[in-house]
């Protein structure tokens, strides 16, 4: 931590999307709306999941800790990067920058780890439905969301392992609007070509066997239906394509950067917006809307918590009386 410490560079400029300013004030109420949708839709998912007694499945516990994680993975720079737009100094502190790298790791790594147990979930469900209840028992779906969270916490120690005592000396300006390792590693003033390599061994191989496992489990999935009836392989057909969907815009963005960091692309701070911002919005989408008993629970939710009560329903207050 001592180089930390000795690192001339004290704060970084993020140049976020760089726009005119009245595009920066669109910018700023749309991706605002958009956090709030992220936060609210994925907290009542996590609400619905906890009190609804009929939710109290595997694929159910899952898909809460899955909104639990996108609401992290949406609040780690999301905040600061809608108070930047009406900011004109775009700034982090050393440390800030290194929690931010701490954070995005944590929660992708944890989140792809996640995904892959989803699947192995619907995998067991759709291909092994006698051994479901004991194969994926509650207490058994613990041990992938302790997994997911050890994968992740693994990775990010692994990358700034390597990161954190870098010296920092001279340009401060990262390309982005979040402290993305790739840029940040380029303004170390050091040769970082040994440092990039372990960036791809660490974050391109965690991301290519993950999504691996992820398409390889939902086409064993959709093989196994194909042998059973056209409107089972019709149903599973359009929920999977859904899910390969939200998929490939996590893990593709992901895989592209941390893949060729050596050479960084204007595109690459759009597709960052795609794993951190967009895919958070869509598991709720897509693991919600399209799931028949979570909007049922839903509906029950809102029609016990927002319908106004009728006055059958008040509660009675009975004085005490003398006589």
């Amino acid at each position: 931590m001592d180089k930390v410490n000795s690192s001339v560079v004290s704060e970084f400029v993020l140049l976020g999307l760089p726009s005119p300013q009245e595009i920066q004030i669109f910018f700023f109420v749309f991706f605002s709306v958009l956090y709030v949708v992220i936060v609210l839709g994925n907290l009542l998912i996590i609400l619905t999941v906890t009190f609804d007694n009929s939710l109290h499945s595997p694929m159910y516990f899952l898909l809460g800790n899955l909104s639990f994680v996108d609401i992290c993975q949406a609040s780690f720079a999301t905040p600061k990067m809608i108070a930047h737009f009406l900011s004109e100094h775009k700034t982090i502190s050393f440390s800030g920058c290194i929690a931010q790298i701490f954070f995005i790791h944590l929660f992708t790594g944890g989140e792809m780890a996640l995904l892959v147990s989803m699947a192995y979930n619907r995998y067991v469900v759709t291909c092994k439905p006698l051994r479901c209840v004991v194969t994926m028992s509650r207490r058994t779906c613990t041990a992938p969301v302790m997994i997911s969270w050890a994968v992740g916490l693994v990775h990010t120690l692994s990358q700034l392992s390597f990161t954190v005592n870098l010296p920092f000396c001279g340009p401060n300006v990262v390309g982005s609007f979040f402290c993305d390792l790739p840029r940040v590693t380029k303004l170390a003033c050091l040769d970082s070509y040994i440092i990039e390599i372990l960036i791809v061994v660490n974050s391109g191989i965690l991301s290519l066997s993950t999504f691996s496992l992820l398409v390889s489990s939902y086409i064993i999935i959709l093989i196994t239906v194909w042998f059973k009836s056209a409107a089972a392989m019709a149903k599973a057909f359009s929920t999977l394509a859904a899910h390969i969907t939200v998929a490939i815009v996590f893990f593709g963005p992901c895989i592209f950067i941390y893949l060729w960091p050596f050479t960084t692309y204007p595109v690459d701070k759009v597709l960052a917006i795609f794993y951190t911002i967009f895919t958070p919005i869509l598991n709720p989408i897509i693991y919600t809307l399209r799931n028949k008993d979570m909007k049922t629970a839903l509906r029950k939710i809102m029609t016990h918590y927002l319908r106004p009560k009728k006055i059958s329903e008040m509660p009675v207050i009975v004085k005490n009386s003398l006589y």
